[in-house]
């Protein structure tokens, strides 16, 4: 399935659309099972069952995130390297990424089960709903290994020249979460364990696939066996530690979203109790539906970037950068006027008028979808800084939109708006940072002209 590309001659708009399209219908496959749980969870068990599962996001998010972190680290560098015609360098690099990345998630997964309720309460769970967060994480963490494999090993298949294969990985792993969702649920009742354990067999079933596309069918970049010596063990944590320097803002990126529906939750179940969580955790799931396609645009661009950095080709890099921000700024604004127009059905997908959570999220979902426009852009600035080893930057601009600017927001605007600051907060965090990016391009601009 490896496709017709050159990162260095293909036409820009050409080799954009090539990468992007099967990325973003990857994309939006992953963010079936985001989805899927939501509305299979809501409508089969209720709006306690669905605040469970948005307590235990974090987890997941988590591992997205050292994904993205090693996925985007050792691909900028892949990507330089296979520029330069070192293609083992560039397959020793992937192999370590793969291979640290996969003992981390283990290591996180062990003190996890072996600390179910210390972690479901530190993740901010009440204790009404405490049972079903352990019952959910005990079917989900074990298989949190394979959605590693699966979010980083789509950037070495893309890398390799087969976007898609890597959409066909997303799309067989949904399907299956779907089907598996339905039957466990609704067919064999099997509840919180049920919606988890579809989950987690879908991601398994991804995982694989990415593993034996890297081990056996790929072009340029496959796994290799690594040497155990102490010259190659100071190679290897040398090559890790630039691969998270480089990725670490990708982390960040992700590790907001954990931050976000973290201290989301705990302000909600503050202000609103146990439904105002129900409520939230509808935004949590069509955020990162969001994230996703953003995400896909920085993602294609950033090994037309990088290789064309390795180069010195300014030129393409630029046209680049144009046309992911046009992309992104078109997405912005189509999502949020569907949100706000369409935010009675979006909720209904996941409950019945029936909760008191239902009418909490329909008035809320349009303050919130506000900050999607802003999103866009910031994340096309992040991928832009990342793919040309920029990363200190990149790790303070993700540093301060997803940390910094949101916990603020967080606490700050619900003393000053009531119950619409917590839905505004977000969206004030997202304006702040493209307002800081602005800033340093306006700077940099006028050292240029000086």
């Amino acid at each position: 399935m490896r496709e017709s590309i050159d990162f260095g001659h293909m036409n820009i708009s050409r080799l954009f659309r090539k990468l992007l399209i099967p990325t973003v219908l990857g994309m939006v496959f992953s963010a079936v099972f985001v989805i899927t749980d939501g509305i299979f969870v809501g409508k089969g068990i209720g709006s306690d069952a669905l605040a469970a599962v948005n307590i235990t996001a974090p987890l997941f998010m988590i591992t997205t995130g050292i994904g993205l972190m090693f996925g985007v680290g050792a691909s900028v560098t892949a990507s330089i390297l296979l520029s330069q015609g070192k293609i083992k360098a560039a397959n020793i690099n992937i192999t370590q990424a793969l291979g640290i990345s996969t003992l981390l998630i283990l290591v996180m997964s062990a003190v996890c089960l072996t600390s179910l309720e210390p972690i479901g309460r530190l993740l901010g769970s009440s204790e009404r709903l405490l049972p079903d967060v352990m019952e959910y994480m005990k079917w989900y963490v074990p298989f949190l290994v394979f959605y590693l494999l699966l979010t980083a090993g789509m950037f070495f298949i893309r890398l390799d020249g087969s976007p898609n294969y890597a959409m066909l990985c997303n799309a067989v792993a949904a399907v299956t979460n779907v089907i598996l969702d339905y039957i466990f649920i609704f067919r064999f009742g099997w509840g919180l364990m049920g919606a988890a354990f579809a989950t987690s067999l879908g991601t398994s079933v991804g995982g694989v696939m990415t593993l034996l596309y890297l081990m056996y069918f790929s072009h340029n970049l496959r796994l290799r066996r690594i040497k155990i010596s102490c010259k190659s063990l100071q190679l290897t944590c040398r090559n890790i530690g630039h691969m998270i320097k480089l990725g670490s803002s990708a982390f960040i990126s992700e590790a907001s979203i954990a931050c976000m529906m973290f201290l989301g939750n705990y302000v909600f179940i503050r202000y609103l109790g146990e439904e105002g969580v129900a409520a939230f955790s509808i935004a949590c799931y069509f955020f990162p539906i969001i994230f996703m396609i953003y995400n896909a645009i920085a993602q294609s661009g950033q090994p037309i970037i990088s290789y064309n950095f390795g180069i010195r080709n300014q030129d393409r890099i630029s046209r680049t950068v144009r046309l992911m921000i046009k992309t992104a700024l078109t997405c912005g604004i189509c999502f949020f006027i569907f949100t706000a127009l369409f935010s009675r059905q979006i909720v209904a997908l996941f409950i019945d008028e029936s909760y008191a959570a239902y009418h909490i999220a329909v008035k809320g979902l349009p303050y919130f979808a506000f900050g999607f426009i802003f999103f866009a852009l910031n994340m096309v600035g992040i991928g832009y800084y990342q793919s040309i080893e920029k990363a200190h930057r990149a790790t303070i601009v993700t540093l301060l939109r997803g940390i910094v600017f949101m916990s603020v927001g967080f606490f700050l605007l619900p003393l000053l708006w009531g119950i619409k600051g917590i839905w505004l907060a977000v969206p004030s965090a997202e304006l702040l940072t493209l307002l800081f990016i602005g800033g340093i391009y306006a700077k940099e601009h006028w050292q240029t002209r000086r």
